[in-house]
């Protein structure tokens, strides 16, 4: 019997691990901290995923920076 390939299965089956994986990491804040304030650092993460995603994609901090603090609806 020959040896999995193990990035091929991790690949196949990244949504599953990565859904495990989290469902498992809001489940230890859970215990540990509460639900609100669980379900709080998982804001705050989406957040900076966000912020940092914006900023991988238009390559113009200060342009950004400007958009997102600027006091006008414009």
């Amino acid at each position: 019997m020959s040896e999995p390939n193990w990035w091929v299965l991790i690949s196949k089956h990244w949504g599953k691990i990565l859904g495990g994986l989290l469902g498992l990491i809001f489940a230890v804040l859970v215990i540990n901290y509460g639900f609100w304030l669980s379900v709080f650092i998982f804001f705050c993460i989406a957040v900076g995923l966000l912020v940092g995603w914006r900023l991988d994609v238009s390559q113009n901090v200060g342009r950004f920076l400007n958009r997102l603090f600027s006091s006008d609806n414009n």
